[in-house]
């Protein structure tokens, strides 16, 4: 859901970024105040139900929060921020599965009060930084999204730029060092209020409870890097820190010397260079070094689209073949991981065991399936898309024969895929728009 920003809160973050964009060298120092305002914690609150999102360590929900009073609340939280009292509470660990169901990585739940502060503060700098911001990054920015990195990485690569750095920042999130993302702020903030708040987010403990609800902490005041897991400033921050090696690669001029041409998604980028791409890899190898990063050398290499394919933000890219006409070309389309990320998402939901309503399970099966249809709309998809729509179709049949009890010998005429779609309501993701290169 997007939450239209009040007028009153809209101008203020106009203000701020075209101050910032006037003056490059101005530092703010009047902003903590604007944080604690009531209309702007009102606002991030909105900002924070929408998302939903489980409780975090003191076991709040949005609806205790409502019963008792949602503006008592916010008045709390307001008179800490004022009286400088406010402390953020532990993040709460947990482990999810992986995609493709091997492993688990961590996910982290901080409490809705802090995520409703740190929505207010974003809301306050993101513009600040939003103008010092390169147009090679594209990660979670006001209007820019993973189709514009994708479309511009597919320029690129079809007007000759065809030595590609496929790059992989080791841990990137966990390993960006406080004190030197520090100065980052401080080169835009001298509020040091607000410069302490941050400092509390970076040093915020994260809870752990293992199977019999024994309690394990980590981080805390002595940990040194990392931004704070699950985060809403997080992105932010991993952003800003980010444009150091942007700006390093403006000011070095890469694209005169190398032809590259930059494009990042937070920690994810990669680099399509004319000519001497082992060389330039070398120079970004050395720059991550001295901001405290590194490059994964198992994943980091340089791809030949001729000859090769290369992922990025969930798309292969490559050479590629016209059915139609069996001419070449570089093109774009839904990598086969993508495709078994989704796979795993229905089977999830129609596994056996799901005793919902079909109109509910249609309900889940259409949202992922329309949103997947949505961000996987450019280049060449009609392909993925109709055996996309084949194994939706097959997924669902097995499904209702076993909860109506027909054999395996039996008709299948009552799930015709025509009737899947037109009768039982399914989405079929070929019929989505396509959006051409």
């Amino acid at each position: 859901m997007s939450l239209a920003t009040p007028e009153k809160i809209q101008r203020l973050r106009e203000s701020l970024y075209v101050k910032a964009k006037q003056e490059p060298e101005c530092r703010f120092h009047f902003l903590y105040d604007k944080i604690y305002r009531e209309d702007i914690l009102a606002y991030a609150y909105k900002l924070a139900r929408a998302k939903r999102g489980a409780p975090g360590v003191d076991g709040t929900t949005f609806e205790e929060i409502e019963t008792q009073g949602e503006e008592a609340w916010l008045r709390n939280i307001q008179k800490e921020l004022k009286e400088k009292t406010y402390k953020p509470q532990p993040v709460r660990r947990v482990m999810i599965p992986k995609s493709g169901g091997v492993g688990e990585r961590p996910l982290g739940i901080p409490t809705i009060r802090d995520r409703v502060v740190q929505t207010a503060a974003k809301l306050v700098l993101e513009p600040i930084f939003e103008a010092d911001f390169d147009d090679a990054a594209y990660g979670y920015r006001p209007g820019r999204n993973a189709e514009d990195a994708i479309r511009r990485v597919h320029g690129a690569l079809k007007n000759g730029h065809v030595e590609v750095i496929d790059a992989d920042l080791s841990k990137y999130f966990d390993t960006i060092p406080h004190s030197e993302l520090m100065k980052c702020l401080m080169r835009r903030i001298s509020d040091g209020n607000v410069l302490m708040l941050i400092k509390m987010w970076l040093k915020t403990p994260v809870e752990e409870r293992d199977d019999k609800g024994a309690r394990r902490m980590s981080g805390g005041k002595k940990s040194k890097c990392g931004v704070p897991q699950g985060g809403v400033i997080s992105p932010l921050l991993s952003n800003i820190y980010m444009n150091r090696f942007i700006k390093a690669f403006r000011k070095h001029g890469l694209e005169e010397r190398f032809g590259a041409v930059l494009v990042s998604y937070a920690d994810d980028f990669v680099v399509l260079c004319k000519r001497n791409a082992p060389q330039a890899l070398e120079v970004i190898r050395k720059w991550m070094a001295r901001i405290g990063l590194t490059l994964n050398d198992e994943k980091t290499c340089i791809r030949n689209p001729y000859a090769e394919t290369f992922q990025f933000l969930g798309y292969t890219f490559g050479k590629m073949y016209s059915p139609r006409t069996g001419g070449a070309y570089f093109g774009a389309r839904p990598s086969k991981k993508a495709i078994a990320k989704l796979r795993d998402k229905l089977r999830v939901i129609l596994r056996p065991t799901n005793q919902k309503p079909w109109p509910l399970i249609t309900k889940e099966l259409n949202a992922i399936l329309r949103g997947w249809a949505n961000y996987f709309a450019f280049g060449t998809v009609s392909g993925t898309r109709n055996t996309v729509d084949q194994y939706v179709r097959d997924r669902v049949r097995a499904f209702l024969r076993r909860r109506h009890k027909i054999s395996r010998g039996g008709s299948m005429k009552p799930f015709a895929w025509k009737r899947i779609h037109a009768e039982l309501g399914v989405y079929a993701v070929s019929k989505a728009p396509a959006r051409k290169p």
